[in-house]
């Protein structure tokens, strides 16, 4: 997704207070949604290719469904910690120090995917044609389309930043509403119209990846102090799981309901999955509040870091098991893609963990 923290993982400022004074519930939202950004994208490899309904197929699906609320989680994740930034007064020190982390990431991360796994690991016969088509897609590899989705929030963040400084957060709530209803309407016009038999798909690029996002990215902020307790805080986490087991089941049965299958798509950008996303951000935040993590902080803050590095490297460790063992290249079993997964998570973030310490290398972590 990058994804996808994208503040998300995404390039924040790594923070440094002391764990006792900080709010760990961006952080422990952080490290769960990168572990299922990595479980999306290895189980998702199963669900290719497993006989379809099958026990392992529908597993795979589970695992893969279940998560699909981590990329507009990070966005959200980013609004809640950019939008409110002081950095914003001075767009031009914001834009400096964004870009100091983002672009080499960027560079790095495109050559290393297009280069490294693509030309080396796969062999691929890569043209200038192809080439070009991968860059402006924004498309190198599956997750570096989010690197330039979060580089265009940044730059429209001053902007956001200007209209809702002095405003109540019934202003960003407003805002955030009509942004993502928006974005919502929008890609449900191409699956309604495909009922009709007309084709008008969604093409974005790298100048474009970033506008359905904005919603999220302002339902960050709007929402980033709404903490619920007793049954309302059990009733959404419930309304939660219920639109996540909703989403696995209704894409399991793909054309039993082809009506809703093209107004509400089980994607980043469908109303369900929109709700559910929402739902993940204030259940977790609101379980977190008060959270002190006396000896755990400072680990828990260095694992939160650590994800942005763990959402770049983690398809490059994958890939590299994929193409050297059998049974996770076939794709057929449950067993080694589990192992596979828990070998690819563990290793990003040693990997993450250990750049961060290099001068050098930490500047694409």
């Amino acid at each position: 997704m990058t994804a996808v923290q994208c503040a998300a993982p995404e390039a924040d400022a790594r923070p440094s207070e002391c764990p006792r004074q900080r709010d760990f519930g961006l952080d422990i939202l952080r490290i769960v949604s990168i572990c299922g950004v990595v479980a999306i994208h290895v189980f998702g490899h199963l669900v290719g290719r497993a006989p379809r309904d099958s026990r392992t197929w529908w597993i795979a699906v589970t695992f893969d469904i279940a998560w699909i609320w981590v990329v507009p989680v990070f966005v959200m994740i980013s609004g809640a910690l950019i939008l409110g930034s002081r950095q914003l007064a001075d767009p031009g020190l914001f834009y400096r120090r964004r870009a100091v982390r983002l672009v080499p990431a960027l560079i790095a991360w495109n050559l290393i995917y297009l280069i490294g796994v693509r030309l080396w690991m796969r062999g691929e016969d890569l043209t200038v044609k192809r080439v070009l088509q991968l860059l402006v897609d924004g498309s190198v590899f599956t997750q570096l389309y989010f690197l330039w989705l979060i580089a265009g929030l940044y730059l429209l963040a001053p902007v956001l930043a200007a209209f809702l400084r002095g405003g109540t957060r019934r202003r960003a709530v407003a805002a955030a509403a009509t942004f993502l209803a928006a974005a919502l309407i929008y890609y449900m016009v191409p699956g309604i119209l495909s009922l009709f038999g007309v084709s008008r798909p969604i093409q974005l690029n790298i100048f474009t990846h970033w506008m359905p996002y904005v919603g999220y990215f302002l339902a960050g902020y709007a929402l980033k102090d709404v903490r619920l307790a007793g049954w309302k805080l059990l009733a959404t986490a419930a309304a939660t799981v219920g639109l996540l087991a909703a989403a696995i089941w209704r894409y399991g049965h793909r054309g039993l309901l082809p009506l809703a299958d093209a107004a509400f798509p089980v994607s980043y950008l469908g109303l369900q999955v929109a709700l559910a996303a929402i739902g993940v951000f204030i259940v977790t935040l609101s379980l977190c509040d008060g959270l002190k993590l006396e000896r755990a902080g400072r680990a828990t803050i260095e694992l939160s870091n650590a994800t942005f590095g763990v959402f770049l490297v983690h398809l490059v460790i994958f890939e590299a098991i994929r193409l050297t063992v059998p049974a996770v290249s076939a794709g057929t079993s449950l067993v080694p893609i589990a192992v596979a997964y828990a070998v690819t998570l563990a290793g990003s973030f040693a990997v993450s963990l250990a750049a961060s310490r290099v001068p050098l290398l930490r500047n694409i972590f």
